[in-house]
């Protein structure tokens, strides 16, 4: 899953053309998640039922190569059931503080499991993807395998509107060039229901 190359002068038009083949991959399955298969009725006490929200985050993160502190955005869906589990979809691009040029994308998925207590949704995490890492000076570019644990709370401020208070992730890149490589952070933002 490693792949190392240099960078040429179309670099910003390939990342503009994954970012927004990403946004539609992460809108497709929160489209192919939302239809349940119905082969037996349940009581209406212990019926499923899928919620798919969108949202966006600012996020801070420190990255074990250079000791580097990056700012980033990253928009998510989460598909939540009515029984505590759920997936959430991902994409991070750490691409604000940069220094010589350095910066990180995340594309990540996986299951998640919350709770909801009166007004506020703890949940935890567990994600797995793909992270792509642009060297300093542009000099190479990386993708490589991302596992990503995490967890946070959402606070509920409408029936359709979620603020996302705060949002921990830590990120182990074990497969990085020069040896296994983490970075954790937090995330703040809102978090809409569609469906």
């Amino acid at each position: 899953m490693k792949r190392f190359q240099t960078i040429d002068e179309s670099g910003s038009t390939r990342a503009s053309i994954r970012l927004g083949a990403g946004c539609v991959a992460m809108l497709l399955v929160a489209l192919a998640l939302g239809h349940t298969a119905s082969a037996q009725v349940l009581p209406s006490g212990d019926a499923g039922g899928l919620s798919i929200f969108a949202g966006a985050t600012a996020s801070a993160f420190s990255l074990q190569y250079g000791d580097r502190k990056m700012l980033g955005i990253a928009p998510f869906v989460d598909v939540d059931t009515r029984r505590d589990l759920g997936f959430e979809g991902e994409a991070r691009w750490l691409d604000f503080h940069q220094t010589d040029n350095v910066h990180v994308t995340t594309w990540l998925a996986g299951p998640r499991y919350h709770r909801s207590i009166g007004k506020y949704q703890i949940y935890g995490k567990g994600l797995v993807g793909i992270g792509e890492f642009n060297f300093p000076y542009n000099y190479a570019y990386g993708r490589y395998l991302v596992v990503a644990p995490g967890g946070g709370v959402d606070y509920s401020l409408t029936r359709r509107v979620r603020l996302r208070l705060l949002d921990g992730e830590y990120q182990y890149w074990p497969q990085f060039t020069f040896g296994p490589m983490s970075s954790y952070g937090i995330s703040t933002g809102l978090r809409i229901r569609v469906f």
